[in-house]
């Protein structure tokens, strides 16, 4: 059983039971942008002007059906109870299993980068993106990589889940958005899974990770983060739209977990 503390005091304490509510909070936010709250739908395409009829044939003839994009990732998915997200008991099953590909370069934002165009590699690679951005502890360093690793129409620094994630987190600690040397942030990439996809270029894609979170005490909670992934130039990205319907946040290799559709991550 999970028991929770609640003290109050003249001074603020940072118990287990403050951070993880602070977390918590954090999460909800992250939940509710990708859910589509704040989230605004940002059009895709740069608007057209009377009788550009030849300009719409070409976009058409090499752009997947937008419409098909959007009903994938607007496709509702299993929810979750809170506490779901808290650490428990492992599972005796054996989760199926995504082979990810490794990273073979650096990218901007040292982000690392180079996974393949398929959607082990579209999973990979934003796996890569939260990680890195988040263990930045900062509104700079969280902006600093949405802003290199959305396409046009795409999430913005001041849209984007993990912008407003990491804002709430700041928040409730009582820190600036410069964050603090005492503020320390692990992510991992624990499981994930593939929702679809919508020709070669295009994936909806979630992983589900394992923060760990300290200020003199430690707290860890599970948040899972669905994005578009487009495939643009030689890389991955964030891909235009609003961000897609929310996957459950489960503690990673429970029950709950793998009932959910969730399977683990192994590097290949």
């Amino acid at each position: 059983m999970r028991r929770r503390d609640v003290r109050r005091s003249a001074v603020p304490e940072w118990g287990p039971g403050r951070l993880l509510t602070l977390v918590v909070v954090a999460a909800l936010v992250a939940l509710a942008v990708l859910a589509g709250v704040v989230l605004a739908v940002v059009g895709v395409l740069s608007e057209e002007k009377p009788g550009s009829a030849d300009a719409a044939r070409q976009r058409d003839a090499v752009s997947p059906d937008t419409s098909s994009r959007d009903a994938l990732a607007a496709t509702s998915m299993q929810t979750a109870d809170p506490d779901d997200a808290l650490p428990g008991p492992v599972s005796l099953q054996a989760a199926g299993v995504i082979e990810l590909p490794r990273t073979t370069a650096d990218g901007p934002a040292d982000v690392p980068t180079g996974f393949p165009r398929t959607p082990e590699g579209a999973l990979a690679q934003l796996a890569a993106i939260d990680v890195t951005a988040m263990q930045t502890g900062s509104m700079d360093g969280v902006r600093r990589v949405i802003a290199e690793w959305a396409a046009p129409g795409g999430p913005t620094p001041e849209t984007w889940s993990g912008v407003a994630g990491m804002a709430s987190l700041l928040s409730a600690a009582g820190l600036s958005g410069a964050g603090s040397p005492q503020l320390a942030i692990v992510v991992r990439p624990a499981m994930g899974l593939i929702k679809g996809t919508v020709g070669p270029q295009f994936a909806v894609v979630c992983v589900n990770l394992e923060f760990t979170v300290t200020l003199e005490q430690t707290s860890r909670i599970a948040i899972a983060d669905c994005q578009r992934m487009a495939w643009v130039g030689d890389r991955w990205v964030i891909g235009a739209g609003p961000e897609p319907a929310p996957a459950p946040s489960v503690w990673p290799g429970t029950d709950t977990a793998i009932a959910a559709g969730w399977r683990d991550l192994r590097h290949v």
